[in-house]
């Protein structure tokens, strides 16, 4: 992973007006950058219990200890991709509650293959568990992607390999392994969701993003099999494999905010946008709801209902750039609900739902009809694609920068990338909002800015919108996770990595106007308006 895998938009067009006390900075991150090594090398030598060769895992003397404190298995990670039809397979559900049913659906040119179900967090570095492992799986090679043609999406549709069962499960970000006979291996993301949030910090994964990246069958929603965007999809299934690895959004944007809060031990909830989406109570009661680093496809509804929690008091934080941009449909029936992402895009006229529907259009959530900029909830603008840009700080007394000591005008090189938001005067902005971080950069030969902000409302919530893509690769940032992780270096990691920690423990204590100081309105004079 790395820049190679950092493609955001793909050939997008840049948007914009068109389409408190404190350590010695030398300390700190002195000692932060060594906690960021020995994390690191946690993840390859951490000790872990065995895991079972076969069936579930035995829970042994640590089943009555907190989650978090349990051995680990450092196992976790894909050996071998091997050839795209090595081995490759989806579940029929993107989450689901412990206890729940979901189906497996394999496709491998090898004679058998095992499932192991590794749930992600920290446990002691080891940054995974193993729930569970099936018995030998007979393999077989399913039919060829399909393709609709009427919406250009593809699907797989194979026939169901197995049921699993999620008995014994605890809420939290799985990763399913494929370990096929020929020596390849693949993974599928799941998401075993939180009945209950109240009180607790909801990682909200966004897997209506992850599926509109979705190459696998030659097509996703940005470009078909000819690489053009005439024939993107209009509409994509979850009823295929992900492409690459069969994670890689997940893995690049979101598991390291996982395992960071994990580590941190605060009460954490799990779902995914489109149960947000789906259930108005699905937020409700929470201490505080993230958006993770790539989070870009939201339904109306969604928005609605973040925004609702929001104002009853639940905190939101934005950890990466774009959030809430691209406006969806989802469709689908049956235990697996939303089996298909909606997005026309700029050929949303042609959608024939819209006939009959012109406030629900499928395009940018700031374009007509229905315009409704995403700034009103993040607080920030989405601006453009592709930049690389120091991170510069701007309110250094924040009490997001507690501990870190850092000092205005203090950059952190590569951490803006490779889109970004700003606050934008003139578009819709909650009030009182601080501009936390300012970074001048370029995109596309033009001279702006990325912003980091915070708000707050009178219930009392925040709002933290980080402004920049690469706030959760950024993590890793210095350690061996990730790969090149841009250029950004072990003290970027251990910058990002303090502010997060500050962050998610203020908002897991609830409405953070009754706990931290308020925001001090600057966007006029930063902007110079």
């Amino acid at each position: 992973m790395g820049d190679d895998v950092e493609y955001g938009d793909g050939g997008r067009q840049a948007y914009g007006g068109s389409e408190h006390a404190r350590l010695d900075r030398r300390g700190f991150l002195g000692a932060a950058v060594a906690g960021v090594a020995t994390a690191a090398a946690g993840c390859d030598s951490a000790p872990g219990r065995s895991p079972a060769p076969s069936g579930r895992t035995s829970p042994g003397p640590a089943a009555t200890a907190p989650e978090r404190e349990r051995p680990g298995n450092p196992d976790w990670r894909i050996a071998s991709t091997g050839p795209p039809d090595a081995v490759e397979g989806y579940t029929d559900r993107a989450g689901v509650l412990p206890g729940e049913e979901f189906g497996l659906h394999v496709s491998t040119t090898a004679p058998g293959f095992r499932v192991s179900a590794y749930r992600i967090g920290w446990y002691g570095g080891a940054g995974a568990r193993l729930v569970w492992r099936s018995e030998r799986l007979p393999g077989r090679r399913q039919a060829p992607a399909r393709l609709l043609p009427d919406t250009r999406t593809v699907r797989a549709d194979w026939e169901r390999t197995t049921s699993v069962r999620a008995d014994g499960w605890p809420p939290g970000a799985y990763l399913l392994r494929l370990d096929a006979e020929n020596g390849h291996q693949r993974y599928i993301p799941l998401i075993v969701r939180s009945a209950d949030v109240r009180g607790r910090t909801v990682l909200m994964h966004a897997v209506a993003t992850w599926q509109a990246y979705n190459t696998w069958g030659g097509h996703d929603l940005y470009r078909g099999e000819d690489g053009s965007y005439a024939t993107r999809s209009l509409a994509v299934s979850f009823d295929r494999p992900y492409d690459r690895e069969g994670a890689e959004k997940f893995l690049v944007y979101e598991r390291a905010v996982v395992v960071l809060a994990e580590r941190l031990g605060i009460p954490l909830a799990y779902t995914t946008g489109l149960d947000v989406h789906q259930d108005p109570s699905a937020l409700r009661g929470a201490a505080a709801v993230l958006s993770l680093g790539h989070d870009e496809y939201w339904t109306p509804r969604q928005r609605l209902h973040v925004t609702a929690a929001r104002d009853a008091g639940t905190n939101v934080a934005f950890l990466g750039a774009n959030a809430c941009f691209r406006r969806i449909r989802p469709e689908g029936t049956g235990p697996g609900a939303y089996r298909t992402v909606v997005c026309y895009r700029s050929a949303y006229r042609d959608d024939p739902y819209f006939a009959a529907h012109r406030d629900l259009p499928t395009n940018d959530f700031r374009q007509s009809p229905a315009a409704a900029p995403e700034s009103s909830l993040t607080g920030v603008l989405y601006e453009g694609y592709p930049t690389d840009a120091p991170y510069v700080v701007h309110s250094d007394d924040h009490w997001l920068y507690a501990g870190t000591g850092v000092r205005r005008g203090n950059a952190f090189a590569h951490l803006v990338g490779v889109e970004y938001d700003r606050v934008t005067p003139g578009v819709p902005t909650p009030e009182p909002l601080e501009i936390l971080a300012h970074s001048p950069l370029v995109c596309n030969g033009r001279a702006s800015h990325a912003d980091s902000a915070y708000y707050t409302v009178p219930s009392g919530a925040g709002v933290f919108s980080s402004g920049t893509m690469r706030w959760v690769e950024a993590l890793m940032a210095g350690t061996r996770e990730n790969g090149r992780n841009h250029g950004m270096d072990a003290r970027t990691g251990a910058f990002v990595t303090r502010t997060t920690e500050n962050l998610l423990r203020a908002f897991a204590e609830g409405p953070a106007a009754g706990t931290r100081p308020a925001p001090r309105p600057n966007a006029r004079s930063v902007y110079a308006v």
